[in-house]
């Protein structure tokens, strides 16, 4: 940002151009969304202080100049045309401003509203935000007509064009107004604030606005408008003007200050909450280069849920890509079977889908009765002619009904890996699951595996190490219960030297036991917290006594109680 003094006439005092918006300033606006939000706009900034229509330039000498001097003198920032404009040794804003012919220009024309025959009932009529030093000759061609690209031109300064507009634009203008490309951003940023902060205004005109809280802007122009900001991006000058403005009006133009915010209200982002604290970090919506247009997925092609389990859910995810959207995609399931398949959103906003990578979408198929069922996904909206269409199949058979496995001894075991094994299952099984314990000093390290063969290598054996596994397998997304244990032991010196006699440890089915020397251990007794026993006697090493779930103390003579919770 360009640094400077300012010595104000008006006020007698100095300023510095490093202000930036008061906390808690836009509050109201944190945390709301379209219309919400364009309501809170004006909450934030309405209350301001009215000027003068005919002293403005005595504002505009320090709002509208350039930083830099010429001849020493100061130079008027004229959006209108290039003309070289100072404010000369011993003249006043006054004389400087009648003396080139400049004249007080509204860029929301004031003949577009009226009440009563009176234009000037409203503040918009001196509102700094919409009213700019212009040349004469330019402010003359201007006139009231709409802004828009034109067709062909009838006045051309090199700044400023007027014509007839390009189709589509105008909004039944005869003629339209064109700034220079470096100045369309400033325009539609002004045009964004007249619109939030009255949208009640009685509009005669209704080239680009009508009288409604939202949107306010006409489509045409909402659009074109947010095209301009879009491609020319908030500069120094406006932020310098932000600054100043508010030191005379009491208000800023918090599109200045947020460049999104247009984008939250009619853009791109109208189906996003505002969050102030999130905005430096936001990426700049991208200039709509071209038509909207939908690259994934492919209009007329398929997505198959292959087989579910009646009352058992299954989720896919869609890839949804495209670009220069201009609002959000709706996404909506018609067909005879629309209730069986699930969307997680009905739109999709369009800066999602203007952005890499775009949006998974997910679809989730849960059918209630057995059969084979279709739908239809279809995608609209969005400035898209017409619609995509993606068919949705599924086929749902009765539930399965799961029998726990029968896991085998492990085969082929040398001192760093083993095969588990286990029996097929009774019918088809989509996969299986192998549930594998290691029990290293106190610790338990449990992994799990899928595989489709009905043995699984473990390659990563440790000798000193004693393990378990269990099997289970899943038939359309229902997991059958676990089968037995079965103990793979330790081998080597590590093995026994465990410093106790036995440890116990959480299985599945109950409490395993593991004794230090592999001998039996004689004396056990394992209670509950109630004091209820579940087993007196001896027990082996690789023992698994079956216990319900809950917490439990085991005992044996000369040794410390151990806790084990299940």
């Amino acid at each position: 940002m360009k640094r400077f003094l300012l010595i104000s006439l008006l006020v007698g005092a100095v300023f510095s151009l490093d202000a930036v918006y008061r906390p808690g300033y836009y509050n109201q606006m944190d945390g709301k969304k379209k219309e919400e939000l364009k309501s809170a706009v004006k909450q934030c900034v309405q209350n301001h202080q009215t000027l003068t229509y005919s002293q403005l330039p005595g504002y505009w000498q320090y709002t509208d100049v350039y930083p830099e001097l010429v001849d020493g003198c100061k130079r008027w920032w004229d959006m209108y045309s290039d003309e070289l404009c100072l404010i000369r040794s011993g003249q006043n804003a006054f004389q400087s401003f009648s003396g080139y012919k400049m004249q007080r220009e509204h860029s929301v024309p004031k003949s577009w509203w009226k009440q009563n025959g009176d234009v000037e009932y409203t503040p918009a009529y001196s509102d700094l935000w919409n009213l700019y030093p212009s040349n004469g000759a330019a402010n003359q061609a201007k006139l009231n007509y709409s802004f828009g690209p034109c067709q062909t031109a009838t006045f051309d300064n090199g700044v400023s064009k007027v014509g007839t507009p390009k189709n589509g634009y105008g909004g039944g203008s005869s003629r339209v107004f064109e700034p220079a490309d470096e100045y369309k951003g400033d325009f539609a940023r002004s045009m964004f604030y007249m619109a939030c902060v009255y949208p009640d205004i009685n509009w005669v005109i209704n080239y680009m606005f009508r009288k409604e809280s939202y949107p306010t802007l006409t489509n045409w122009a909402m659009n074109m408008l947010l095209q301009w900001a879009r491609e020319d991006k908030v500069s120094q000058k406006e932020i310098d003007r932000n600054n100043l403005v508010e030191q005379y009006q009491g208000n800023r133009n918090p599109f200045v200050d947020f460049p999104e915010l247009a984008e939250y209200i009619w853009g791109v982002r109208t189906n996003e909450t505002f969050i102030i604290a999130d905005q430096e970090s936001t990426d700049p919506t991208p200039p709509i280069t071209g038509d909207p247009e939908l690259t994934n997925p492919v209009n007329g092609s398929e997505m198959d849920f292959g087989q579910a389990a009646v009352g058992h859910a299954v989720t896919r995810a869609l890839s949804i890509e495209g670009s220069n959207f201009t609002s959000p995609l709706s996404v909506r399931v018609v067909g005879a079977d629309r209730s069986l398949f699930r969307l997680d959103v009905s739109e999709i906003p369009a800066s999602t889908l203007n952005g890499a990578g775009g949006y998974m979408l997910d679809i989730t198929y849960l059918p209630q009765e057995t059969g084979r069922h279709e739908a239809k996904l279809t995608l609209y909206d969005g400035g898209l002619e017409g619609s995509v269409a993606i068919t949705l199949k599924g086929e749902a058979l009765p539930v399965p009904e799961l029998t726990a496995l029968i896991a085998l001894e492990a085969t082929d075991v040398t001192a760093n890996s083993y095969v588990a094994n286990w029996n097929p299952a009774d019918g088809i099984a989509d996969y299986y699951t192998v549930t594998r314990v290691r029990y290293n000093g106190d610790n338990q390290e449990t992994e799990t595996y899928e595989t489709g063969e009905t043995s699984l290598l473990m390659s990563d054996r440790d000798p000193g190490v004693a393990e378990t596994y269990t099997v289970t397998y899943t038939r359309l997304g229902i997991v059958s219960p676990e089968s037995n244990t079965i103990y793979v032991g330790a081998s080597g010196v590590n093995a026994i030297e465990y410093g106790v006699p036995y440890r116990v440890f959480a299985d599945s089915e109950g409490i395993l036991f593991l004794t230090g020397d592999g001998n039996d251990v004689e004396g056990v007794t394992i209670s509950d917290v109630q004091g209820n026993v579940y087993l007196r006697g001896t027990v082996s090493h690789g023992d698994v006594i079956p216990v319900p779930r809950g917490v439990y103390i085991v005992t044996a003579p000369g040794q410390k109680p151990h806790k084990i919770i299940l």
